[in-house]
């Protein structure tokens, strides 16, 4: 990854200008926009009080940490790892450029390797059930304060969100179990430094890294397959995007709808509010299980920030000579977080907006 850590909220990230100005070709489109806030995380070293992905939680000390209660025996990839082996295994591709000698741990990441390797050891020897029957800890996925991501909306005396995950896949959707906290910030005294923490997860794609976030406002709107049939026909008329001087290349012209699902519709990325991409399904209305209201999105959790295929447009101006670099292998300034859910999807978390304290619910897109 290029750059340095970095500490609290010092990093600014701002999206490209679109190709050209949506509603000015598709009027009827200005009744969609949305406001969304893209996220922008990047490798970093956020504290409790910060804004994050993957950081640690402004958790009390004396509350109970989060478990999955599922005996998970019948989930999983193959590929089960510990925590340290996931994040040693990073480091050393950090650290391995193409034509140079193979990275090597260093000898205090041995000593960690060494000790992960003692404490499951010592499971076995004292004849303890397998980690993944046992509760297991959740791992902090975001934590977000609404004075650094306004859209929130938290209940009466909240101004925290933080969002937690089991790190292993769960029937019958095969994706990660999450649990959605919301609490005041002034009401947390002594910090829970230590938190438990899983032996494994079922996929390395379950384990942030830790981000801070560089939020930015902008204007959502929507995928187009939650567009009518006939507005959907129009984004395929090539002519209508010419006349409007919309500049599109040769690689639209057999199909220039894709134009506006990759540079005009919901924004790639981890965001709060605005549209929830597509794909995987069709849209799907979620309603809330304690009151029927229609739910909305709150969180997109993205395994990329953007993509190659869109021409790196979505890549903020301060990231698109990274964005357009070689990258090696785990070092990939679009996956800043190194999350990957629904091998390579989006997972969007759902509230009910007449009580955000009505449970949540997921998918995977």
């Amino acid at each position: 990854m290029a750059g340095g850590k970095i500490t609290g909220m010092s990093l600014i990230r701002t999206t490209p200008p679109r190709p050209v100005e949506v509603t000015a070709v598709f009027p009827e489109l200005a009744g969609f926009a949305r406001s969304a806030i893209r996220l922008h995380p990047r490798p970093g070293s956020p504290s409790a009080q910060d804004s994050s992905v993957g950081g640690p939680l402004l958790w009390p000390a004396g509350e109970p940490w989060p478990h999955c209660e599922d005996a998970h025996l019948h989930s999983g990839t193959g590929f089960r790892e510990s925590l340290t082996e996931v994040r040693l295994e990073r480091r050393l591709q950090d650290r391995w450029r193409p034509g140079g000698p193979s990275p090597v741990l260093t000898s205090e990441e041995q000593l960690l390797q060494e000790r992960d390797a003692t404490r499951l050891a010592a499971r076995f020897e004292e004849d303890l059930p397998a980690p993944e029957q046992c509760p297991v800890p959740m791992l902090p996925v975001a934590q977000l304060f609404a004075r650094d991501v306004p859209l929130l909306h938290p209940p009466k005396g909240a101004d925290v969100l933080q969002v937690l995950w089991c790190p292993y896949e769960h029937e019958p959707d095969c994706k990660p179990a999450t649990a959605l906290v919301w609490r005041s910030a002034a009401e947390v005294g002594d910090v829970h430094t230590t938190p438990p923490q899983p032996y494994e997860a079922d996929y390395p794609g379950y384990v942030p890294e830790p981000c801070v976030l560089a939020p930015e406002a902008i204007t959502d709107y929507p995928d187009s397959l939650e567009l009518d049939p006939d507005l959907q026909r129009r984004l395929g008329d090539g002519d209508k995007w010419l006349a409007a001087d919309a500049a599109l290349d040769s690689s639209y012209e057999e199909d220039p709808d894709a134009f506006y699902t990759i540079h005009l519709g919901s924004a790639p990325g981890w965001k709060v509010g605005g549209w929830a991409p597509w794909g995987r399904t069709d849209p799907i209305p979620r309603h809330c299980a304690v009151c029927e209201v229609r739910m909305v999105p709150l969180l997109t959790i993205a395994s990329f920030e953007w993509q190659g295929g869109d021409g790196h447009s979505w890549a903020p101006q301060e990231d698109q000579a990274a964005a357009q670099a070689c990258h090696y292998a785990g070092q990939d300034p679009s996956q800043p977080t190194r999350v990957e859910v629904g091998r390579t999807d989006n997972m969007q978390i759902y509230v009910c907006p007449a009580s955000p304290e009505h449970p949540h619910t997921d998918l995977i897109q």
